[in-house]
């Protein structure tokens, strides 16, 4: 596998989630930084050898209300 993906969103209670496409991997944070950090070592925690990934991708949603009626 040469890239691994996470999909990234904000946390209702505040912070943000990733969860791989593909993978059981899933893991949370406070800010953007240890998020980061926390995904690197899911990674290096569930894959080994030539099964580890070369990159992994952040996919970022953010989720905004519109109010339409006032």
């Amino acid at each position: 596998m040469n890239e691994i993906l996470f999909i990234v969103e904000e946390a209702p209670e505040g912070g943000y989630t990733a969860k791989a496409v593909g993978s059981s991997i899933f893991t949370e944070a406070e800010t953007i930084g240890e998020l980061k950090e926390m995904v690197r070592d899911a990674i290096l925690c569930h894959f080994e050898g030539d099964d580890l990934p070369k990159l992994a991708r952040l996919h970022f949603i953010k989720e905004e209300i519109l109010t339409l009626v006032s």
